[in-house]
């Protein structure tokens, strides 16, 4: 098992690509803090991950909320005694065009996606900078923060941003033994996705099979959705990963959709 006696934190890992990551991290040994805005969710993920004999807490946190992100941190710290991998996952989508999209709806997607990512590096970089083994923060951005597609202004905004606060961390941290990176996910069949299908049928005036062959999937070498163990596979050599070799890097799994 590649992640024994580590302790992790994952937002947004109630469901989806986060819980995928936890229920894996959990399988390979390391104790996992399960963040989502809906405790019932965190709860669910953490009772599976111990049926299968892992060790996990639940979180409810509110990632845009500073002190929420860091009472949650210090409590896997007063349980376990350390944070060697924070996974900032916590995301939301709204789909408009430019001219049609409220400054609200704006600031409500990068709040989540941008300031939800600072304040859980914030937080975790304060406990990491007082371990002598440092730690590793990830990011969930994506193929969005390489391109950018119609109606996802905002959510293309933050996933290109969080590139440039991935370095900053990779620049800052590695006197302190943290390394940061950065995977860019295609698209994943997740709850998330399933929404934007058929809103991106209506906006685009287009057939739901439409949008799934023509839209989403229509660049990639197969015609097929990355999966959720695709991100946890990757998630996880990242997070095991023993040098600063791979620090401050954008790890693409797009079943070719973006190449780099």
């Amino acid at each position: 098992m590649q992640l024994i006696d580590k302790t992790a934190l994952i937002t947004g890992a109630g469901g989806g690509i986060g819980r995928a990551i936890a229920e894996r991290y959990a399988r390979e040994g390391a104790r996992v803090a399960v963040a989502d805005l809906d405790l019932a969710a965190a709860e669910a993920t953490v009772a599976q991950i111990r049926a299968q004999g892992g060790d996990a807490m639940a979180l409810a946190m509110d990632v845009t909320d500073e002190g929420a992100v860091d009472t949650g941190v210090a409590a896997v710290v007063e349980r376990w005694g350390s944070l060697d991998i924070a996974i900032a996952n916590a995301g939301i989508q709204h789909i408009a065009p430019l001219h049609a999209l409220s400054f609200a709806d704006w600031r409500r997607v990068m709040a989540v996606h941008l300031d939800g990512a600072f304040l859980v590096t914030s937080a975790a970089l304060r406990q990491m900078y007082r371990q002598p083994s440092g730690g590793c923060l990830l990011y969930m951005g994506s193929v969005h923060s390489k391109l950018a597609s119609p109606l996802k202004a905002p959510y293309v905004a933050a996933k290109h941003g969080l590139l440039g606060l991935c370095r900053s961390v990779a620049r800052e941290g590695a006197a302190h033994r943290v390394r940061a990176n950065v995977i860019c996910p295609g698209f994943v069949r997740t709850p998330l996705v399933d929404r934007q299908i058929p809103e991106q049928a209506e906006a685009l005036g287009i057939s739901e099979e439409a949008v799934i062959r023509d839209v989403m999937l229509k660049d990639t070498v197969d015609g097929e959705f990355t999966t959720l163990d695709d991100i946890a596979e990757v998630a996880l050599h990242l997070a095991a990963f023993p040098t600063a070799a791979l620090t401050g890097q954008s790890v693409v799994a797009s079943h070719g959709w973006y190449m780099q």
